[in-house]
């Protein structure tokens, strides 16, 4: 095993979940009900440890973030616990600039972190 995180791109991403592999969010849960990529398994990087049984370990894993900090740690534990695990560069921010698609329909980048969480709960809220 390398000391490198694997790291693919769109293309190949893409190519990947079509032969079958697992697309994996690693985002917090604000993060994901603003926007996330069609297909996707949530499994925020704080709870991966306690839910890797969710996942296949006989099929690859594509794993994405919001820029790739937390991608790279969950892509290089899953790695250590034997799984084929890769995670797509530039995340789902280049995702998006690539004018790939987003779920749900109006879907978008939220900003990460506990100060945007809140804003976009307070968002929320209001339109309630």
């Amino acid at each position: 095993m390398s000391d490198e995180t694997q790291e693919i791109s769109r293309e190949e991403a893409r190519k990947l979940i079509e032969d079958g592999a697992q697309l994996v969010d690693v985002r917090a849960g604000h993060e994901w009900e603003a926007g996330r990529i069609a297909g996707a398994t949530h499994l925020p990087l704080d709870e991966l440890a306690e839910r890797t049984g969710e996942l296949d370990t006989d099929r690859p894993v594509v794993l994405y973030c919001r820029g790739g900090n937390r991608s790279t740690m969950a892509t290089d534990a899953l790695a250590a616990a034997g799984f084929d695990a890769a995670k797509l560069s530039e995340g789902i921010v280049g995702w998006a600039e690539a004018a790939l698609p987003l779920e749900p329909e109006g879907g978008y980048v939220a900003e990460s972190g506990e100060a945007a969480a809140v804003l976009q709960a307070r968002k929320k809220a209001s339109q309630s």
